[in-house]
């Protein structure tokens, strides 16, 4: 089966966002507690699973990411996208957010569970994490992004994940990807904020305020 074959998890547009009510629409980061609640609680009763060629294609349907973002002290897991595989539209570009499309888990209804599952599959799937057993996670937004053509079919909930200080993270597949850390600072600058994949800009913007 080839991954635009693959069975995932995706909500209608107009289930998640509303009829007639732009109130809950966004573009960039939502970081309201009450919005961030009710546009996860419509993902958690509308969601359903649609062919990924399918939900691609469609800007009626939005693909819900879990969007992790790996904190140590004061510097972010930064990494290149190489092309050696993944997603062709994001070759060349610097990201610090770690996920991937959900998949159905058997047994399993509630969204929240769901997406830990699946977020915690794609971080083992990219990366290689030690001696972080003490990480605390916890979701700080969501990302919406309609003015770009991956963006348009896709959601992303901002998770941060902090590190004890004695972690160690390395990319598993060294051919897709390339490792480094950052402050906030450096991620800032022009010659490198520059390069970040549209999500990752918008949590570089407000990751200072959390």
């Amino acid at each position: 089966m080839g991954k635009m074959d693959e069975q995932i998890i995706v909500v209608g547009r107009s289930d998640l966002f509303g009829v007639g009510d732009s109130s809950l629409v966004f573009q960039g980061t939502e970081q309201s507690d009450l919005s961030v609640a009710t546009l996860k609680k419509r993902m958690s009763d509308h969601f359903l699973v649609m062919r990924r060629g399918d939900a691609e294609e469609n800007p009626s349907y939005k693909q819900p990411i879990p969007y992790a973002v790996l904190k140590k002290g004061e510097r972010y897991f930064t990494y290149k996208r190489l092309g050696g595989g993944g997603e062709k539209r994001l070759y060349g570009k610097l990201s610090i957010g770690v996920g991937g499309h959900m998949n159905e888990v058997k047994g399993e209804i509630d969204f929240q569970q769901v997406l830990a599952r699946n977020l915690d599959r794609e971080i083992n799937e990219e990366l290689i994490v030690q001696d972080a057993e003490t990480a605390d996670m916890k979701t700080i937004g969501l990302i919406n992004d309609d003015t770009s053509e991956v963006g348009r079919v896709h959601i992303g909930v901002l998770v941060i994940i902090d590190l004890p200080n004695g972690a160690r993270v390395d990319v598993r597949e060294k051919d897709k990807l390339e490792g480094s850390w950052n402050t906030l600072d450096e991620l800032r600058k022009p010659d490198v904020y520059n390069r970040m994949e549209s999500w990752s800009g918008f949590a570089i913007d407000v990751l200072s305020h959390v």
